[in-house]
């Protein structure tokens, strides 16, 4: 890196400068990773909090991210997602983005009284509980747990692993019509913080979500979390 010691332009800002210049030209490509801070500070000549300050600014514009036990890397391009009824699969494939399920768990269990009023179904009957972790080319994006009504306990398998929710639930005549949807955020989980490849207590975006068929049925109740550097919500506001 060229940069200018005599300046009254911090070392700092000079340096995450030059690697956003070389991220936003190309040098650096998606997924390709950066050098760590020791090495980056021992070439430069710079402290380490200097360098650690240089790479969180360019981690906060989106540029970079940091995964756990891989270092720091070039993100792929964040997925922007419109408030409509869509699925996390369809919106990474409309942007050209390779999408991958690993399906972490299945299981049937009693409706709780909270997933019972959701649902409108009867408290302790049959629901089919989904954990899913979404991935965009190879990088962890989203946790995403589903809890369907018992029409929906023999869900394909291979097809939950092999397509988004609303696909495999269109493939069975399923329409979905209208949904009621929460957006927040919050601190991760150690658990979630493994999955995404944060740091523990790491903050996440939230969506709770509430799917009804053309009939009014309820037939989905997702409650997701979103690595906030590769996923945001984009919502258009109208005066009325």
């Amino acid at each position: 890196m060229d940069l200018d010691r005599s300046s009254p332009v911090p070392l700092y800002y000079q340096v995450a400068e030059r690697i956003e210049s070389a991220i936003t030209s190309h040098a650096l490509p998606a997924g390709s990773r950066i050098e760590n801070e020791i090495a980056l500070s021992e070439r430069l000549g710079i402290s380490r909090p200097t360098i650690r300050r240089a790479i969180q600014e360019v981690v906060d514009k989106g540029l970079l991210v940091r995964r756990r036990g891989i270092g720091t890397q070039v993100v792929q391009g964040q997925v922007t997602r419109g408030l409509e009824l869509t699925s996390l699969f369809d919106d990474l494939v409309r942007g050209g983005q390779v999408p991958t399920t690993e399906l972490l768990s299945r299981e049937t269990l009693p409706a709780s009284a909270a997933v019972a009023e959701a649902l409108a179904v009867p408290l302790g009957s049959d629901t089919l509980h989904l954990r899913r972790l979404r991935s965009a080319d190879g990088v962890p994006v989203a946790v995403l747990d589903n809890v369907l009504p018992a029409d929906y306990l023999d869900l394909d398998t291979a097809a939950l692993q092999s397509y988004g929710l609303y696909q495999v639930l269109r493939s069975r005549g399923t329409t979905m019509r209208v949904a009621r949807q929460r957006i927040g955020a919050r601190r991760a989980s150690t658990d979630e913080s493994e999955l995404l490849e944060l740091e523990d207590g790491a903050p996440v975006l939230t969506a709770s979500r509430t799917v009804f068929d053309d009939s009014g049925r309820a037939v989905e109740l997702g409650t997701h979390c979103y690595r906030p550097d590769l996923y945001s919500f984009d919502v258009t506001l109208v005066q009325k």
